[in-house]
């Protein structure tokens, strides 16, 4: 079983920054996969970023690719997603979450929210224009 919290949301301008991180608690996610997805007001739940639990794999929405990177400290059972040069658009409640890894999935990163087993209650991130 693992909990996991979110922080670090918060009201910005636009082409601002933030830093979301999800601490894990309970067992290890070392061997865990770990994504962030985002709900806006109005949308459905969509995928953000993605990290594999092995191989240093990542994956990003086109939406936010090159603005975003989701990083791991598996020591302290950590997950971050920096988010760079926000757009009105970012606008949104983001959820981590983690699913259960296996030797045969080191490198598989997962972007469909059923393929993860655990979730936070999620950090209103509000960005201004």
């Amino acid at each position: 079983q693992v909990q996991l919290a979110e922080s670090g949301g918060g009201s910005v301008q636009a082409g601002g920054s933030l830093r979301l991180s999800c601490a894990a608690s309970g067992r290890t996610f070392s061997r865990y996969a770990m994504g962030w997805f985002r709900q806006a007001p109005g949308k459905e739940h969509e995928f953000v970023a993605g990290s594999s639990w092995s191989g240093g794999i990542t994956y990003y929405e086109d939406s936010v690719q090159g603005r975003f990177t989701i990083s791991r400290d598996n020591a302290k059972n950590t997950v971050y997603l920096q988010m760079n040069s926000l757009k009105p658009e970012d606008t949104a409640v983001y959820y981590c979450a983690a699913a259960r890894g296996t030797v045969g999935s080191g490198s598989v990163v997962y972007t469909a929210s059923h393929e993860y087993t655990y979730w936070g209650q999620g950090t209103q991130v509000i960005v201004s224009s």
